[in-house]
């Protein structure tokens, strides 16, 4: 018995997943009609979900079902003849509804209980919507709204019947609002790529009520009706920002109901990564601080003019620890990537990796629900980098972390454009004169460049590529020993932030391997844990330099 009930629960899923909308198109083709093309595809679900019900067990499912669509297909469209003949002869303005014969909804309009139908009004989809308001409300004539729309005389008619029944539906029900409409809720996000031309997607993740249909729609796809009613705006309102999302690429449409389009990471998940990365942080920040300082131990010996700058070591190692969890951080990607292989179609991804928006935006996003737990602060990174395809401009590799930490974030300079980071290069080469009077004083106020009495030079980390040279294989041996120990403890982090993305993301984002991968990395980010250890442990030290965190690559 209870093998018979799973079985019937596993056919009703499938079905609700695989053949409604298969089953709407097949009633359009056949009815030519929207409006009647529901009807009739509602009308074979419900057939075929009590048929299972019951306990009709199909030997093949698709046949069964499509043998109960044409069989409904059948008795509609006998009704619909005998309709036809019945009424052969009758005028179209014979149904009109201003015809006198008052029906359920005129009877609540004519009792002056005009508050229902304003209520509904405010949930009526915008198919409709204009048509009632101006024969309801406006008190318009049938033939003057069809004019006035440009549509056919039948058209008005139809969606008229078809209203009156929605109306009527609702006005029967006690509506509730759900919990959104009184208890808004807050999520964050984090966004990597490059933001499109319209401010996509931060001009829409800056409004509550654009997170709140974001985070209802991922608990539960649901139709702008459901939507509306969830967070208690009206319906001609909430068709607007729907669009505006869809456009955004942030919601999706699937039939009739609308699923948010990238993963947000529930606060028990944040809870459970934090209380892991809480357990590796300590012995991962030892051994990242110990291959760091045999690196730059061993360079400092071999190749002393590796790097430059105005700025003390314990400044230095803001950025060149961070450096080196980002660095361990691709190593972990690719350590993971090989023994689980990705495949996932790259046709969407731009150069820098991520998915390809409108508006020339390229940026994949994650959100986060609210947590209260002790979190690291994130850290993110800004700067100014050229593609190394780009061959008509000079490549510049200038990157700033940003740090909530002491508010060092308040005093940090704003992302520089490409002039400000050629400037930064030509500096750093010893070519200030080549440098626009007025970018240099810039730079000197933001605090990038200083005067020397042997000109401009940068006041942060500067690294020579061509000036490094290669550890002899004994040495690299011990070097790679204390990165891999980092690696193999950060690996057993990445799995199993892996491992509760995939057990908690949507089914219906279960397939996108690439958004998988992006929320993933995201809350595995171990920069903030490192940087908090490592102030905790005294390795870092801060000075109070606005430029701290910052690093040219030439």
């Amino acid at each position: 018995m209870a093998d018979t009930e799973d079985l019937i629960h596993r056919l009703m899923e499938e079905f609700a997943e695989n053949y409604m909308e298969k089953l709407f198109y097949f009633c359009l083709k056949k009815t030519g009609n929207s409006y009647e093309a529901e009807d009739l595809a509602s009308d074979i679900a419900l057939n075929v979900l009590t048929s299972l019900k019951r306990g009709a067990v199909p030997a093949s499912f698709s046949p069964w079902v499509w043998q109960i669509a044409r069989n409904r297909y059948s008795v509609w469209a006998d009704k619909k003849r005998r309709n036809s003949e019945s009424n052969a002869g009758m005028d179209i303005g014979d149904f009109e509804l201003e015809d006198g014969s008052a029906g359920c909804l005129d009877e609540i309009i004519h009792s002056e209980d005009l508050s229902a139908l304003r209520r509904e009004l405010a949930f009526i989809s915008s198919d409709y919507r204009e048509i009632v308001v101006a024969y309801y409300i406006d008190d318009r004539k049938v033939k003057d709204i069809a004019e006035s729309l440009s549509l056919p005389y039948g058209t008005v008619m139809s969606k008229l019947h078809r209203a009156r029944k929605i109306l009527k539906d609702g006005m029967s029900m006690a509506r509730q609002f759900g919990t959104m409409s009184y208890r808004p809720e807050n999520i964050n996000f984090i966004m990597n790529g490059i933001s499109g031309s319209e401010g996509e997607p931060w001009c829409y993740l800056s409004r509550l009520l654009c997170k709140n249909i974001l985070l209802a729609a991922y608990r539960n796809p649901s139709t702008a009706e459901e939507l509306a009613i969830e967070t208690g705006v009206a319906l001609p309102y909430m068709e607007e920002e729907i669009e505006n999302l869809t456009g955004a690429t942030l919601l999706k449409k699937n039939g009739c109901k609308y699923e948010t389009n990238f993963f947000i990471i529930s606060a028990s998940t944040r809870e459970k990564v934090n209380a892991h990365r809480k357990g590796i942080t300590s012995e991962l920040t030892k051994a990242l601080c110990s291959s760091l300082e045999f690196e730059v131990k061993w360079k400092n010996e071999n190749c002393p003019e590796w790097h430059e700058g105005y700025q003390s070591y314990d400044d230095m190692k803001w950025a060149l620890l961070m450096y080196a969890v980002d660095t361990l951080c691709f190593r972990v990607f690719d350590a993971y990537d090989a023994e689980h292989p990705q495949t996932y179609d790259t046709k969407n991804l731009g150069k820098w990796g991520h998915t390809l928006r409108p508006n020339g935006g390229e940026w994949d996003i994650i959100g986060l629900e609210e947590y209260d737990g002790d979190e690291p602060d994130f850290i993110s990174l800004h700067g100014c980098v050229t593609e190394p395809s780009d061959k008509e401009r000079e490549y510049i590799n200038f990157k700033q972390y940003i740090y909530n930490y002491l508010g060092i974030f308040r005093s940090q300079p704003p992302q520089i454009n490409y002039t400000d980071g050629l400037a930064l290069v030509n500096t750093a080469k010893g070519l200030s004169d080549e440098v626009e009077p007025a970018v240099l004083n810039r730079l000197i106020k933001y605090g990038y460049i200083k005067e020397t009495p042997n000109g401009f030079k940068p006041t942060f980390l500067v690294m020579f590529k061509d000036k490094n040279k290669n550890m002899p294989p004994e040495i690299e041996a011990e070097y790679k020993s204390l990165v891999n120990k980092a690696a193999k403890i950060a690996l057993r982090h990445y799995s199993f932030c892996r491992e509760l993305v995939y057990s908690e993301i949507p089914a219906h984002l279960k397939d996108e391997d690439h958004q998988i991968e992006q929320a993933s990395a995201n809350i595995f980010s171990l920069r903030g844990a490192v940087l908090e250890e490592a102030i905790r442990t005294g390795y870092l030290t801060y000075s109070g330099s606005p430029v701290i965190g910052a690093y040219l690559t030439i």
